[in-house]
């Protein structure tokens, strides 16, 4: 970032001629450096009380809330009503003043994955920034705005929902010149009701996105049909066997999928035919933005995925450990058990799967409905959390090696598995990431 005190202010509608210059934003007061501009935001804790350490760091202004008191002597404040609501404001003067072309990225699951696959394939051509993390909210979006280089010529931007309207915001604040939804799933369904309630939020993707634009949805998603049928922009279905973008899964390796498309081959360095429909998105962003086939094969053949996505590592005894435990919903448990299923792998296959929260009044159900995924494949199933409990009940009686551990026996849990384990076995852990698995991991890795 890169804005004069002056410009900031004619912005937010304040008075300041100054010309000191501002080279970064931070609502975090740790992070703050010399010239930035900090942002005090109330929530469990007021920031306006780390304007001072802000200014110790070298913060030379601050938003500052008309109904606080005085701020600290020294730093150049500008009155605002909200300071959230100015830090956003920012950053949407901010992504008009670049004015790099914007891609937008949303799904009950994948949207991680395809935003670091989408800017992995345009890096080959163009200047790309991407969200960083999961910096995908109504502050990580604007953060990831107002932090990009100014030679950025296109911003990949993964946009998250908690609830209805959160879209909206976000995609007015970039105004998006592509979109995609990866997939409609059940995250989030507490506050959104249904599948269909999802469906509607994940749309409100459009609500900025260019007239001129483009939005990528799955072709297997009957609810965004009726949806998508009075949309001004074009709209371009992909899937696998069916869409308009279409690809073949030709071969699964345990670190590897290889995929054609047309008559051009492709290799991704994950498993599952549904990170080769996240590849097909970063692939149609690519043929969007002019790319050859061969610049969107190199990029996607490199890619670096995001910290916990389906994450290969290995435990302190060599097995090999599968950490996909971010984030959890019905859908995206099946998929990466059946992934996982499939995968050629010399030694037994174990699982670990933990609660899948938000799911709401069906959440018993919901879990259930892993049954028909966890098949004969699976050497051991381990199930952590109050409500795997209703699995473990339904798997008990049909299959030998099913354990069930309370939520406080975490511990025991983990030593069960550290005995349990062989050097060539294989391990896939998936849950929400407020089930802690993370631990699990870290235990098993400790030597």
């Amino acid at each position: 970032m890169d804005l004069t005190v002056k410009e900031v202010a004619e912005i937010l509608g304040c008075s300041q001629d100054s010309t000191q210059r501002i080279t970064n934003v931070e609502f975090d007061s740790r992070k703050v450096v010399s010239n930035s501009l900090f942002v005090p935001l109330k929530g469990s804790r007021d920031g306006h009380q780390f304007a001072k350490k802000a200014q110790e760091n070298g913060a030379v202004a601050t938003l500052w809330s008309k109904d606080m008191a005085e701020v600290p002597e020294g730093l150049l404040a500008f009155p605002v009503e909200d300071t959230k609501k100015a830090f956003q404001k920012l950053a949407h003067y901010y992504r008009q003043k670049i004015a790099p072309k914007v891609v937008a990225i949303t799904g009950s699951n994948g949207k991680t994955t395809t935003k670091d696959m989408t800017e992995a394939v345009l890096a080959q051509k163009y200047q790309t920034y991407k969200t960083q993390g999961n910096y995908n909210n109504e502050l990580g979006l604007p953060y990831t705005i107002l932090h990009m280089p100014e030679t950025t010529e296109i911003l990949v931007l993964e946009m998250g929902m908690d609830h209805a309207g959160d879209l909206t915001l976000l995609s007015k604040i970039s105004e998006p010149d592509a979109a995609a939804i990866t997939l409609i799933g059940e995250a989030h369904i507490e506050s959104l009701g249904s599948r269909q309630g999802i469906a509607k939020g994940k749309m409100e993707i459009t609500a900025g996105l260019n007239e001129a634009g483009i939005l990528f949805i799955p072709a297997d998603e009957p609810l965004l049909r009726p949806l998508v049928s009075t949309l001004k922009q074009k709209v371009v279905t992909f899937g696998i066997t069916e869409g308009k973008a279409q690809a073949n899964v030709l071969r699964t390796t345990k670190y590897s999928t290889e995929f054609a498309i047309g008559e051009q081959n492709f290799v991704i360095p994950v498993i599952g035919s549904y990170n080769v429909k996240n590849a097909l998105v970063a692939y149609n962003f690519g043929r969007y933005f002019a790319l050859s086939k061969e610049e969107i094969a190199a990029g996607l053949k490199n890619f670096q995925l995001t910290k916990d996505r389906t994450q290969w590592s290995k435990a302190a005894n060599g097995a090999d450990i599968l950490s996909d435990v971010y984030n959890a919903n019905p859908t995206a448990m099946g998929l990466v058990l059946d992934s996982f299923a499939e995968l050629p792998l010399a030694g037994r296959k174990i699982v670990v799967l933990a609660d899948m929260l938000e799911l709401g009044k069906d959440s018993r159900q919901m879990h259930l409905q892993m049954a028909p995924h966890i098949t004969d494949d699976f050497a051991e199933v381990y199930l952590f959390g109050p409500e795997m409990n209703a699995l473990y009940h339904s798997l008990k009686d049909r299959r030998d090696h099913v354990y069930y551990f309370a939520q406080e026996n975490k511990q025991e849990m983990i030593e069960t598995i550290k005995k349990d384990i062989q050097p060539q076995d294989a391990l896939l852990l998936k849950g929400s990431n407020g089930m802690g698995l993370t631990e699990v991991i870290e235990a098993l890795q400790e030597k």
